[in-house]
């Protein structure tokens, strides 16, 4: 799906655009490089997030599953930067559970697109309650911006923060205390 020659001849146009000489020697194969780390760090462009959600396993649980701290890195879709930090991803069964590295993939998924930090925590949490079907799910993301740290106002070190609650987790405040203090504990 990735069009490594629109790539290439893009990165050339951009490093003419900067004032440099793409046929300069340490420049030279930069557009195939970037062009071969595009297909990667977009790679979950052509994946769902059906795919590793669709391992279940039945389970008569029904207290809160909480996958904390799942590292990630994306990329802003606004200045194509990079952002990262971490998922915590939390859902009550509802008579199956997924495996644990399952809701790692699916973070993975929804990061390795061009990607606003907001969206991308909606997308987890919707994606979880489509294909386990719980009863609830709540997803938070803490992260940093290169767009924030290396331009623009130039604040390294601000997190920013989002959440999204569905289901029980949006009717029920103490199910969102419990949520938050799991992930605040060590």
């Amino acid at each position: 799906m990735i069009d490594e020659n629109k790539i290439m001849e893009g990165v050339r146009l951009l490093l003419e655009g900067i004032g440099e000489d793409p046929s300069r020697e340490g420049l030279l194969e930069t557009p195939q490089r970037i062009a071969r780390m595009y297909e990667e760090i977009f790679a979950g462009m052509t994946q769902s997030a059906g795919e590793p959600l669709a391992k279940t396993f039945h389970a008569k649980q029904t207290d809160m599953v909480l996958e904390k701290d799942i590292m990630f890195y994306s990329t802003c879709e606004h200045h194509l930067l990079p952002f990262y930090g971490k998922a915590h991803v939390a859902y009550i069964p509802n008579g199956k559970v997924a495996g644990l590295s399952k809701l790692a993939r699916t973070v993975e998924i929804f990061a390795r697109r061009p990607q606003l930090q907001e969206q991308m925590t909606a997308q987890i949490a919707d994606a979880v309650m489509e294909y386990l079907n719980p009863l609830g799910a709540m997803v938070m993301i803490e992260a940093e911006h290169m767009c924030m740290t290396m331009r623009g106002i130039k604040k390294p070190g601000s997190k920013t923060m989002t959440y999204a609650a569905r289901g029980v987790f949006r009717e029920q405040d103490g199910l969102q205390n419990r949520f938050f203090q799991m992930v605040k504990d060590k």
